[in-house]
């Protein structure tokens, strides 16, 4: 999970500043919109709500357009879509497992726009089933090291989290990564605000059981396919199951 979940952290800090931003933020105030009409718009009794109004947050989607989606989808004002979620599955190059999860109002749209942008980065479709058993549904939340008033250590997260239901924390460089059963999220991400410990976000997430380690050559291809996804409107994660060690990554960001 490291070198995706670095590499995917990077993107986090660089898709606040540069021209992927609105993109970004249309597609967290569509999880918005989505998680209201699921579960109802008060955030206090609809924790995926709460955890997709603190995601937008922390990319600063205002509050106007936090509080628009919030109504379109618990049906309080009028405008909201009929979005479906739907996966594919599909191998990128070096073999790599990837599954792309798909929020959207058309599907033929987003089956074509994600089967064009895959075979167009050496990457091919495959049936449902073929890769999916690769992945488990995990909680993870992410967290920054540096905090106010203090760094934060791997031990306090672990103390902070660990009666929670936390069964892994990761290291990415400047931030913690808190591994869960995706039934214990809600639970590790209160004990980390009980703690007062900020964190930048909390979902739910298909992490793999087995990684390709991939070398520079092997990461750039399978980096310009996820870019390439993730640049779909209908795209809402790319899930893959790569690794790629510290010393590549720095390789490849220089």
């Amino acid at each position: 999970m490291s070198g995706h979940s670095k590499w995917a952290t990077t993107k986090h800090k660089k898709a606040v500043v540069d021209a992927k931003r609105s993109k970004m933020n249309t597609k967290l105030i569509k999880n918005i919109e989505v998680a209201a009409r699921m579960g109802g718009g008060d955030p206090a009794g609809n924790p995926t709500l709460f955890d997709a109004i603190q995601k937008a947050k922390k990319s600063s989607v205002t509050k106007d357009n936090i509080e628009r989606a919030v109504k379109r989808g618990s049906g309080a004002e009028a405008g909201g879509a009929d979005y479906t979620t739907i996966m594919y599955e599909g191998y990128g190059p070096n073999g790599v497992a990837i599954l792309i999860e798909c929020l959207t109002d058309n599907k033929n749209r987003a089956a074509m726009e994600v089967r064009t942008a895959t075979t167009r980065n050496g990457g091919s479709l495959a049936d449902p089933g073929s890769v999916s058993y690769l992945f488990h549904r995990k909680g993870v939340v992410v967290l920054p090291k540096a905090q106010e008033g203090k760094d934060v250590s791997e031990d306090d997260v672990l103390e902070a989290t660990l009666d929670a239901g936390a069964e892994d924390v990761n290291d990415l460089g400047d931030s913690f990564e808190v591994v869960s059963e995706a039934t214990d999220l809600v639970a590790v991400r209160s004990a980390l605000q009980e703690a007062g410990l900020d964190y930048d976000s909390a979902e739910a997430s298909f992490v793999p059981s087995m990684q390709v380690e991939l070398d520079a050559e092997g990461a750039t291809k399978i980096f310009k396919l996820i870019d390439a996804l993730e640049d779909l409107d209908d795209v809402q994660n790319v899930f893959a199951n790569f690794d790629v060690s510290d010393d590549v990554m720095a390789s490849i960001e220089a």
